[in-house]
């Protein structure tokens, strides 16, 4: 059930007047209900992939509270003593879930990818089978949260659920199941246990917010779309400047693609009374492609910080590293070393969780590499900026910072879009060698698949868009600025954007809907 079909917005308005007529203790036995509904109705049989996350992670999450809970209870020498022991334990219990929740994921996304790979690399001398298995909608996303809720049982950061229909919905909880956010349990399953009553404004707030999240989607990141889709489609026939625009409308799209969906997604929570994370704060004016990053699918970040990059940071490799290359290095750079080798392989993870294809991999080389030179190289540009005589809050400097952070970024584009590794160099090669920059007012960009119109409303939506963001992140607040326009205004924000969908967006005759990008992941 698509986001943008109109079977999801009267599931949506059915399930917000049956939660709040519903009485308070029955609301989260519905919400269960309506959620594993949603899911089915994207395929029944893919709803076996999360029962197993749900119960293998369930279950360790008791067996891990109780090997918590009979460690605490020993005392004195015999808590020192079998300390190592409960650790033993504790980290098999971990181990044998991440095993059966990753090797699935690996089995589901990866395999066919791994076996192709594998026959090409030994010239079909090889040949493992290929597995014909229907890919579960956002997987990667429930299983990310339930594995996390596993290993903060395994830190001991809180009791485990012991009610598997409580905890069955804070993995399938339906606005979140699509594209995030991956959601803390501590943070999210309080929520869904709480008991809510109807208050107007979390319905407006919900409504306005899934309004702009469709405006985004609708009305941009759809259009631009099929302009992307005919160059990438046939990028041999292209001159560079034309590949240039596809990319530049490529970043368009997936900008508010991913923030218009993750707006829905909120929004429809907010008139349950839910706050999901946030998960999208306006990359477009971050100042480094790490500061990039941290605003970009936030939960991801934070999830690869608290489970990975820690993790990698205390392990025993890794702290070997660090302790020689102080010895024989020293200096900053030994220092940094261990943290930027961490860095590197949470953005390599972080290439491969978007897809099983080479570009990917290259991709997540491409940011670390990026990342952790920076990381490497901060006192070089720290000791440039001071002769210079720049001020770390220099307003030209942070102009270039974030000039130079769009370049990055506009080159990684090249990279996820492109359908082959070798097509991406292609093209960022003809971009360079074969401009042709008359073909952008010679007629040629009239060809692409939208009209002239179409360019004014992407481009006159998208300046709506980078406004609101330059403003909120002055530090002005939308919502609380329309809060003191009064009522009128407040439902005029809600209407008008709805108008220019009707208008721009599903009613105009040549629309073509599309599912959000992320829904692949």
């Amino acid at each position: 059930m698509s986001f943008t079909s109109v079977g999801f917005i009267g599931f949506l308005a059915a399930v917000v007047v049956l939660y709040y007529a519903l009485p308070k203790k029955c609301q989260w036995v519905f919400l269960l209900a309506a959620s594993y509904g949603f899911y089915m109705a994207g395929g029944v049989k893919t709803v076996v992939y999360l029962l197993f996350t749900t119960l293998s992670t369930f279950v360790a999450g008791l067996w891990l509270g109780r090997l918590n809970a009979r460690k605490d209870a020993l005392t004195g020498p015999e808590k020192k003593a079998q300390a190592p022991v409960f650790k033993r334990k504790k980290q098999m219990v971990t181990a044998l879930v991440l095993i059966a929740n990753f090797g699935l994921l690996f089995a589901l996304k990866y395999w066919n990818f791994t076996a192709s790979a594998v026959s090409g690399a030994t010239g079909g001398s090889v040949i493992l089978p290929q597995l014909n298995l229907l890919m579960p909608l956002g997987i990667s996303f429930y299983m990310f949260q339930s594995v996390g809720y596993v290993v903060d049982c395994y830190r001991g950061k809180y009791k485990p659920q012991r009610n598997v229909f409580k905890y069955a919905l804070f993995t399938s909880f339906f606005p979140q199941v699509v594209q995030g956010p991956i959601s803390r349990y501590d943070q999210l399953s309080p929520q869904l246990m709480a008991e809510h009553s109807f208050h107007a404004d979390h319905l407006k707030y919900g409504i306005q917010l899934c309004m702009w999240g469709y405006f985004k989607k609708l009305v941009i990141a759809d259009r631009a779309a099929v302009l992307v889709n005919t160059v990438f489609g046939d990028y041999t026939s292209y001159s560079g400047s034309i590949i240039a625009l596809a990319v530049f409308f490529y970043c368009i799209q997936l900008y508010c693609d991913f923030s218009g969906g993750i707006d829905v997604t909120r929004g429809a929570a907010q008139m349950l009374g839910i706050d999901l994370a946030e998960n999208f704060r306006r990359p477009l004016f971050a100042t480094s492609l790490a500061d990039y990053w941290r605003r970009w699918h936030i939960t991801l970040g934070q999830w690869m910080r608290d489970y990975v990059f820690f993790s990698l940071t205390l392990s025993k490799p890794i702290l070997k590293l660090g302790k020689w290359s102080r010895k024989k290095i020293g200096g900053t750079l030994g220092k940094v070393i261990p943290t930027a080798t961490a860095t590197f392989v949470v953005y390599l993870f972080i290439g491969i969780w978007h897809g099983a294809n080479f570009r990917y991999i290259f991709y997540g080389l491409w940011n670390g590499a990026i990342i952790t030179s920076s990381q490497l190289l901060a006192n070089t540009y720290y000791r440039c900026r001071m002769k210079l005589k720049l001020a770390d809050d220099n307003r030209g400097l942070y102009v270039f910072r974030m000039v130079r952070t769009w370049i990055l970024v506009f080159l990684g584009r090249y990279i996820t879009r492109a359908p082959r590794l070798m097509a991406a160099f292609y093209m960022m090669w003809v971009t360079v060698s074969r401009p042709v920059l008359s073909d952008l007012w010679n007629g040629t960009a009239l060809t692409l698949g939208i009209a002239r119109m179409d360019y004014v409303i992407v481009l006159g939506a998208m300046a709506i868009v980078v406004a609101a963001e330059f403003f909120q992140e002055r530090g002005t607040e939308i919502r609380k600025w329309l809060e003191q326009r009064g009522f009128l205004v407040q439902w005029l924000a809600i209407l008008l954007p709805l108008l220019v969908l009707l208008v721009t967006g599903i009613l105009r005759g040549d629309y073509i809907s599309s599912e959000f990008i992320y829904k692949q992941f």
